[in-house]
């Protein structure tokens, strides 16, 4: 059509169908490839406004603006959480993230850093995790190309009124579990471990269902946990972790293939180690953020000893012996993998 032929009438109808297409469309069509990526916090997290869109634009620069991320958070492409490895294995997502313990025993060798004390601080164990994945767990993810794996930080005891130093602390209560190892774990310490979603997890120390739960700092700020709990315990700064949840962050492997060589090539480069540090970084910064809001709200604040966090350690050793056991049975040599994760969780430095 000329131009000189548009009448007012047509003209308005194109602005407005221009006004009416979101922003995101827009880009998406000026894009080459268009990545549509699935998570499920929500879009004020700390994961997606310090990472999820940073990262999404580097990708677009490096591509000259070919590449497009379309993030959808709080699971709004549907499903739950527990689909989202399946969501972009099944091309329902071009990238997923996801933790492993969502699916409990379907990536053991992902999952096995959610066992009782592997973990030392974000950035060192994303790291070991990601090289951990790259020499036993990358026949986990068939059908996905995995961009990189990372931890939280060690979880902490936050107690309604409990100060917590040693096992003794810790017997007859009811503590929320973060996940079925560390659960195993609170059993042997005589405690009772009680398992529901986070998202119950505030009702429960409001209703005195449980007296306490173990998480990261990280996680204080979003459930305002310092105002529901006023005794923090964590482990003396030369021990292990209590614990730490695994992620995966996962593209569709077609998707990729899919993609033009040099476009490929910058997936890579903002993929990997590199990746997984930068995200344990996050998770490092957001915990230190979380440690603060304690503090302020006037929480007491307490240090398990190192010789009681290594007799709990010691404590755990069928929780480990039954692991070795299930890696084993998926045809994996259990006591390597785990003789691997704790040799690199001392080895790795920040």
């Amino acid at each position: 059509m000329n131009p000189t032929h548009l009448t007012r009438r047509t003209a308005l109808g194109l602005l407005g169908a221009a006004v009416a297409t979101p922003a995101y469309l827009r880009r998406a069509q000026a894009a080459e490839v268009t990545l549509r990526l699935s998570h499920f916090l929500p879009a004020v997290s700390s994961m997606q406004t310090k990472f999820f869109e940073p990262w999404a634009a580097e990708l677009s620069e490096a591509s000259g603006g070919r590449i497009e991320v379309q993030i959808f958070p709080s699971m709004t492409l549907g499903g739950k959480p527990p689909q989202l490895a399946d969501q972009a294995r099944n091309g329902i997502a071009d990238i997923a993230w996801t933790l492993p313990v969502y699916t409990p025993d379907r990536f053991p060798v992902a999952e096995t850093m959610s066992l009782p004390f592997m973990v030392t601080d974000a950035t060192r164990s994303s790291v070991a995790m990601e090289k951990l994945m790259s020499e036993y767990g990358q026949k986990e993810y068939r059908g996905m190309k995995p961009l990189a794996f990372h931890t939280h930080a060690g979880g902490k005891f936050h107690m309604r009124d409990k100060v917590v130093t040693s096992g003794a602390d810790l017997k007859g209560l009811r503590i929320r579990s973060p996940n079925q190892s560390f659960g195993e774990l609170l059993k042997l310490l005589e405690v009772e471990p009680v398992f529901f979603p986070v998202t119950e997890m505030a009702v429960g120390l409001t209703n005195g269902v449980i007296d306490g739960c173990c998480l990261p700092y990280e996680v204080v700020p979003a459930f305002k946990l310092q105002e529901l709990t006023h005794e923090h315990s964590a482990p003396a700064p030369a021990a292990r972790g209590l614990y730490s949840n695994t992620f995966a962050l996962v593209m569709n492997q077609r998707t990729f293939d899919r993609l033009a060589p040099d476009l490929q090539e910058i997936i890579d480069a903002q993929a990997g180690a590199p990746l997984s540090r930068r995200i344990g970084e996050l998770f490092d910064w957001s915990e230190q953020v979380g440690l603060e809001a304690v503090e302020a709200s006037g929480g007491g604040i307490h240090e398990i000893p190192a010789e009681e966090i290594a007799a709990w350690k010691d404590l755990s050793a069928p929780i480990y012996d039954a692991w070795a056991a299930k890696l084993d049975k998926a045809g994996l040599d259990g006591t390597a993998i785990l003789a691997r994760a704790n040799d690199l969780l001392d080895q790795t430095t920040a």
